[in-house]
């Protein structure tokens, strides 16, 4: 089994900027999980996601990480300094709208923010809860942008996802 440890110093190499090494490590971590370790899997693939350079597999792993969402308790993130597991589900729903949006699928993205709003009134108003609310704003707005383009995709962005994550990605 895949330590919490790990799992974070692995996060933290990805987020210092060796996106090689972190992916290597994550995945290492990855390897060490098997199926019902929703909570380690969960983050796993949701900073997985951010090592991507391929939009498809990005998604695949966001995806992922929405799926095993879905078999994590309330305090299983405690570990990570996350109270309660339902804070993390607006990041969840944000990275994943970003990629739909990414990949011209304007409906997707549309649903997966409003599911992403709805999830928000368990963050806070500062930090943590006041970037993932403006990468939810951000996501709208580039959702209606393209919709009044209606191309079906927003313009393209500098940098990579609208989002922001427990550990600051």
């Amino acid at each position: 089994m895949t330590s919490w440890a790990e799992i974070t110093d692995a996060v933290g190499v990805a987020l210092g900027g060796n996106r090689t090494e972190g992916r290597q490590r994550l995945l290492a971590c990855w390897e060490g999980t098997v199926p019902g370790e929703h909570a380690h899997r969960c983050i796993l693939a949701h900073y997985l996601a951010d090592t991507e350079s391929d939009l498809p597999a990005e998604i695949a792993w966001d995806e992922a990480a929405l799926a095993e969402y879905a078999g994590v308790r309330d305090e299983d993130l405690v570990p990570l300094g996350i109270p309660s597991a339902r804070g993390f589900a607006p990041s969840l729903h944000l990275n994943l709208g970003d990629g739909y949006l990414r990949r011209g699928e304007a409906g997707k993205a549309r649903r997966h923010h409003v599911l992403g709003l709805a999830a928000a009134d368990v963050l806070g108003t500062e930090g943590y809860g006041a970037m993932i609310r403006a990468g939810l704003e951000n996501l709208g707005l580039r959702i209606e942008a393209a919709r009044n383009a209606g191309a079906g995709t927003a313009p393209p962005q500098a940098a990579g996802p609208a989002t922001g994550t427990a550990t600051g990605t």
